[in-house]
């Protein structure tokens, strides 16, 4: 069965396709971030390295690699550019979506579809965010009109899942569309601080037919366990964005200094490397990603023991996963933000200069920090560490 997702063995081509990736996207990371934008060709080297598919299960032809392989491999990329990371996991949460939502039919279209064609997903999906109306129609399906917001992945993309508010529940519906649907406008108009290559706009739709073998779930029915692993598989790829901004914040960091550094004039030492608040300001920056890193693994290694459960999982078992998704979410954050502050008292001034675009890494984390509030996260794992109380399913944990 498609529940588990034994081990994908690294091979040699694999790790350089990677190390090549990793090399051309640190290349145009600074450019790119000023620029905004688009990310095509960037996307099409994603592509040609085979990362599409990673969770496709095997039985529809994909990697059905390991959660930890996956997290692995978008912290790698998130440490020379988080957008394009986030595209990344962001593709690998529609695939999810499909996987656990959908029924038998549905499953083998469009999975294999996604390995067959090496579609682009983008998302639509936002419950938050009610402006997008679902009217059902005879046949069973629905006529979908309104706007959805922070559509991540969708421009560009072949294949996208969405939700629409049906008034007549009250709840949403999820379903899939190819992106080019007729009454389907995506929107370029994301221009934040952070994240700027993520194609996160807006998308408009207008009498847009989503036919009834089109809709994956509609939340009248209750969610197993196992579909709602769809909500941590989500905050996870978020957390090892973190961790990967912080890792290369780090890294950028030493790069930097090793290069470039100047001791301070009374510190006693010849060369920057030497300078003993310079050293002690690295160790506290390596403790931060290193410790975010530790828990992201343990909370992706809880991830794949409960998905190989499938249906036998139970919700005590899933609250512990996301209990283990909030703690390691949590200190991810406070690393991203701190490391790629950080860096550039550990740099000093020269390293402000706009070309470097050294401010990328605090801005992307910036961004992302703030898709929903920390302090209930810590919240939660305080009841728990206080009163044994798991985290509720919810929209975010």
């Amino acid at each position: 069965m498609n529940d588990l997702r034994k081990p994908v063995p690294v091979t040699t081509q694999s790790t350089r396709d990677l190390d090549n990736l990793l090399d051309a996207l640190r290349a145009t990371a600074a450019q790119r971030d000023r620029d905004g934008g688009h990310a095509a060709e960037e996307k099409q080297w994603i592509a040609d390295a085979g990362l599409l598919t990673l969770a496709v299960p095997r039985e529809f032809g994909g990697a059905g690699a390991r959660w930890t392989d996956i997290y692995r491999t978008i912290r790698a990329i998130a440490t020379v550019d988080s957008a394009l990371a986030h595209l990344l996991g962001f593709q690998c949460l529609q695939v999810v979506s499909v996987d656990v939502w959908g029924n038998d039919a549905q499953r083998a279209r469009y999975l294999r579809g996604t390995v067959d064609a090496r579609w682009w997903w983008g998302n639509a999906v936002n419950p938050l965010d009610t402006r997008l109306i679902a009217t059902a129609t005879a046949d069973g399906g629905y006529r979908i009109d309104g706007t959805k917001g922070f559509c991540s992945g969708t421009r560009g993309s072949q294949m996208m899942t969405v939700s629409a508010h049906d008034p007549a529940t009250g709840k949403p519906v999820f379903g899939v569309v190819p992106t080019t649907r007729a009454g389907i406008t995506v929107h370029d108009d994301w221009n934040p601080i952070g994240q700027r290559q993520t194609d996160s706009g807006s998308v408009s739709f207008e009498h847009v037919t989503l036919a009834a073998d089109e809709v994956l779930h509609r939340s009248e029915a209750p969610p197993t366990p196992r579909a709602t692993l769809r909500t941590l598989v989500s905050q996870l790829v978020l957390t090892n964005l973190f961790v990967g901004i912080a890792q290369g914040a780090l890294e950028e960091a030493r790069r930097y200094v090793t290069q470039h550094g100047r001791p301070w004039i009374t510190s006693g030492v010849a060369t920057a490397t030497d300078d003993p608040y310079v050293i002690q300001r690295f160790g506290e920056m390596r403790l931060q990603a290193v410790s975010a890193e530790a828990l992201a693994t343990r909370a992706a290694e809880a991830l794949d023991d409960a998905w190989q459960k499938g249906t036998a999982l139970t919700a005590d078992e899933r609250a512990h996963v996301a209990l283990a998704t909030s703690e390691a979410k949590i200190v991810a954050h406070r690393a991203a933000l701190d490391v790629s502050e950080n860096l550039f008292d550990a740099c000093g001034a020269r390293a402000t200069g706009a070309p470097l675009a050294l401010d990328r890494f605090w801005r992307n984390a910036r961004v992302h920090t703030l898709h929903d509030p920390l302090d209930y996260r810590v919240r939660d794992v305080g009841r728990y560490a206080l009163n044994g109380t798991l985290p509720e399913v919810s929209l975010y944990t």
